[in-house]
């Protein structure tokens, strides 16, 4: 939407408006200047309606009311508040011009603050319901601004910002932050503009073309420019020092006008010549159902230069047939996976850019222009954008689009991406060849983040289009998401074997950005934290996050679930001998905590609406309940069966006896301390080690573990002596798991209350089960040593050498955990008794001959 805003003026006949024939005038003067929008800031007449519709212009009906007071303090100014928002809709009649309904403004930080930000929340809901209720058929909203961006209003049709920035940068930064805070929602810019009294007109128009250009160049729905003349009245009260319009009070224009014009021709976005050629590649396999809506899309794309290639692999329905009815270059395959096809499809683009789109998903029509623009304006070796679900896929899908375990973009900053979905993604075809395409193991999922993750491997970055957008159906039934999400377990065990760095112990993939998932998918238990500033006077008040806790991360990991079952049989052995009972309600908790996120995930997913009736109400939050409930057991199912597990082993056992060591390794070609630790890091992970790196607040720099019970602790320093010679010293201790000593206790407590019970066959009983609990504890930290020590030795080798080692065949290295510099120069004195392993290089001082271990 290119739009203008209009008023308010002074009273006229009732009505903040000028009269009819300036009105008509204006409105044909917008017209001309390529708006198709107007928005005013309290209900519009029905003439000034008729008028916007007789020259092509939707209005963004504004609703007034008294938002600049303290309105919640009065129960009965609330009230009257919530009955005069139904009025003002209804008075519009769902007239024909009417875009949208915008049910506030700009509530004042302030008073915000002064209610409270979850107050505040609930009663725009309230307006919202209201006036949805009025007109069931229209779209609502709320104009937010910077100051009071915390708000979180979800149940809104779309979200709408006002933003006045005069810094190129800073806007087009933020816009982008807006995007992703609006997540599936369209978002309108509502006011962007410049005072030309104060800053000139012609700064004045050249910022306005900027904005309107950055405006729909992030992905933005419509923007509207503040405001069309600089005739404005506010309180009554005529407004003579600030001159934000396109045309002054006489109607005459001003060079904004000129600006805006430009800027509205070239909208969406403005023609680069020439644009690159762009290959779709579109695979499917038994995709009848959905092929043909996917193929009509992308005919009707904006793009000029693009082929569509679609990769039948090994269908035997109609979809060959379908594929060639639409023109489309078609490749037919055995049936012998995702990325085969995907391969197949890369191999045939002629494009310098391969774009790549589910045969269940279709392309907004400017799609491609903003793949292209992303990958033009930077150094991106590839980029996505949002797949967002359509709203007529039906009652089983929409609910599944609530559910956990979609597709989702994992996102480091606004505009860099770590991973984006299969569905919505496109490459540089050169970057793609670099790293010989995608890797055929992954037959149903995990090739997008396999790729994502060499991609970025090689030093390359992706980015993401909030433009880019894609309509992706998801699954129709109950069945086939759950398939789908054993598909992706498996898929999730598949790629911790080929990048084990990434997965932590559990079987959790570790991610540094941001996951963007459903709303839904969370507990909605967490407060954050809103940054006011000091007394309220923060410009940019944003809402901080903190981190889940432990035991929310826990209850959300489909690991829980083993847990839980641990719980339970525990609790059952209790009717055997009572003590054990005690594990009985930490179980009843967590299978209540279990059924309390499936059951309020549900609720707060499918609220009422109107239209629809109670009992569909409830079966949609019934629905969505059951598959926030089955998720996880699909997913830990995929998981389990195929070799991911939290018990998993990748290492023979070690036979180096678990006590402190210190190494000393001395090299002659100097290395960042930061290197050695990244090497030695990739080559206990692509041993089968399970290493993490230490934070900024520990002392230590890598964990490695060989089993859930044991492991080493690993702390390195590098002296420095000049020439580039270095010394890198490094101390290995053993160290049993949290989980190892916890069972230890436990056992050892309830073997003690055993004993005193006089129960000695249970005591025998649990006396064996800690003594293999400490076994596994000292052969895990035995293996851990033993791989620890052994590729050490290989990093001295090449400290002598000079010569790299080689990767291990089909294990990736991963990236750095620790974000800040590793420790420094000066190293840790051995403590009394450690073991300590002195050795050298080839080029060694002679000091250090005959090291050994001690």
């Amino acid at each position: 939407m290119r739009g203008v805003t209009y008023g308010t003026f002074r009273l006229l006949d009732g009505f903040p408006f000028p009269p009819r024939e300036r009105a008509r005038r204006d409105f044909a003067a917008m017209a001309e200047a390529g708006a198709n929008a107007v928005r005013t800031y309290v209900p519009p007449p029905l003439w000034l309606l008729d008028l916007a519709e007789e020259h092509g212009l939707k209005v963004m009906a504004g609703i007034a009311w008294e938002q600049h007071v303290a309105f919640l303090d009065d129960p009965r100014l609330a009230k009257e508040i919530a009955l005069k928002v139904g009025r003002q809709v209804r008075e519009c009649e769902a007239h024909p011009a009417i875009l949208c309904y915008a049910v506030g403004n700009e509530i004042p930080a302030p008073i915000v603050r002064w209610h409270g930000k979850a107050k505040v929340e609930k009663f725009l809901e309230r307006l919202h319901w209201e006036a949805k209720n009025t007109d069931p058929e229209g779209l609502f909203t709320y104009v937010n601004y910077p100051s009071t961006e915390y708000l979180e209003l979800p149940f809104l049709d779309l979200t709408a910002f006002n933003v006045f920035l005069e810094d190129e940068r800073t806007f087009e930064s933020y816009l982008a932050r807006l995007q992703n805070l609006s997540g599936d929602r369209p978002l309108l810019i509502a006011e962007v503009g410049l005072d030309s009294r104060r800053n000139g007109k012609r700064a004045q128009a050249d910022a306005l073309g900027w904005q309107i250009q950055h405006s729909f160049g992030t992905g933005a729905a419509g923007v509207f420019v503040f405001s069309w003349t600089d005739e404005w009245h506010r309180g009554g009260h005529k407004v003579t020092d600030w001159d934000f319009g396109l045309v002054d009070r006489r109607r005459n224009p001003k060079p904004a006008l000129v600006a805006a014009r430009g800027a509205f021709a070239s909208a969406p976005l403005a023609s680069a010549e020439p644009w690159p050629k762009v290959s779709v590649v579109v695979c499917t396999h038994n995709g009848e159902q959905t092929l043909g809506r996917c193929l009509d899309r992308l005919a009707g794309l904006s793009y000029p230069d693009f082929e569509t290639i679609v990769i039948d692999d090994g269908s035997s329905d109609g979809s060959a047939e379908i594929a060639r009815a639409h023109g489309a270059l078609l490749v037919q395959t055995e049936h012998r996976g995702l990325s085969f096809a995907r391969n197949a499809g890369v191999e045939r683009a002629s494009g310098e850019i391969v774009a790549f789109l589910d045969d269940d998903a279709y392309p907004d029509a400017d799609w491609l222009r903003y793949i292209a623009v992303s990958l033009g304006s930077g150094s991106h070796a590839g980029v996505g954008g949002p797949n967002v679900p359509p709203s007529d896929d039906g009652l089983i899908a929409e609910c599944v689009a609530a559910a956990p375990g979609g597709p989702i973009h994992v996102l480091i900053s606004d505009r860099e991406a770590e991973h984006v979905p299969g569905c919505n993604m496109a490459f540089r075809k050169s970057a793609l060849e670099e790293i010989d395409g995608f890797d055929e193991r992954f037959r149903v999922a995990g090739d997008d983040v396999d790729v994502c993750w060499r991609l970025q491997e090689r030093g390359h970055t992706l980015g993401f289009s909030a433009g880019a957008v894609v309509m992706h159906s998801r699954r129709d039934s109950i069945r086939r998401y759950l398939k789908q999400q054993y598909g992706y377990g498996k898929a999730e065990a598949l790629l911790e074997r080929k990048w084990p760095s990434r997965y932590n112990r559990a079987g959790s993939s570790r991610w540094i950005g941001r996951i963007y998932d459903s709303p839904e998918s969370g507990t909605g238990s967490r407060r954050g934290m809103v940054r006011y500033g000091t007394w309220g006077s923060g410009l940019f008040q944003s809402i901080y996050e903190p981190a889940p806790g432990t035991l929310a991360s826990l209850l959300a990991a489909p690991e829980s679930l083993l847990l839980l079952a641990l719980l339970g049989a525990v609790s059952a052995l209790g009717l055997l001998w009572s003590p054990l009972l005690v594990a009985a309600p930490p179980y009843l908790l967590g299978v209540a905590a279990v059924l309390w996120r499936a059951l309020a995930n549900g609720w707060r997913a499918n609220r009422p609406m109107p239209g629809r009736s109670r009992f569909e109400t409830l079966l949609r939050r019934a629905v969505t309940a059951v598959l926030f409930l089955l998720q996880p057991f699909a997913r830990l199912a995929g998981r389990l069966r195929n070799g991911l597990s939290p018990w998993r082993r990748r290492l023979r056992p070690g036979a180096a006896w678990p006590r402190p060591r210190a190494v000393r390794i001395w090299g002659e070609s100097w290395r960042q301390p930061q290197a050695w630790v990244q090497s030695l890091q990739d080559a206990l992970a692509a041993r089968g080690g399970f290493v993490r790196g230490g934070g900024p607040f520990d002392r230590w720099d890598l964990d490695l573990r060989a089993g859930p019970l044991g492991g080493v602790k690993v702390r390195t320093a590098v002296e420095e002596h000049g020439s580039g010679r270095q010394l890198l010293l490094a101390k290995i201790w053993p160290r049993a798991s949290a989980g190892a000593i916890a069972i230890a206790a436990l056992l050892l407590a309830l073997l003690a209350y055993a004993w005193v019970d006089g129960q000695p066959e249970f005591a025998i009983t649990i006396g064996i089960a800690i003594a293999l609990v400490v076994s596994l504890t000292v052969e895990g930290t035995a293996t851990a040593m033993s791989l620890a020590l052994s590729e050490l030795d290989r990093i001295e080798e090449e400290a002598g050498s000079g010569d790299e080692r080689e990767q291990a065949p089909g294990v990736r290295p991963g990236p750095l955990i620790a974000p800040g510099p590793l420790p420094g120069v000066v190293a840790p004195l051995p403590a009394e008794g450690d073991a300590v392993v002195l050795r050298q290089s080839a080029a060694g001082p002679d000091v250090r001959e005959g090291s050994r271990w001690v």
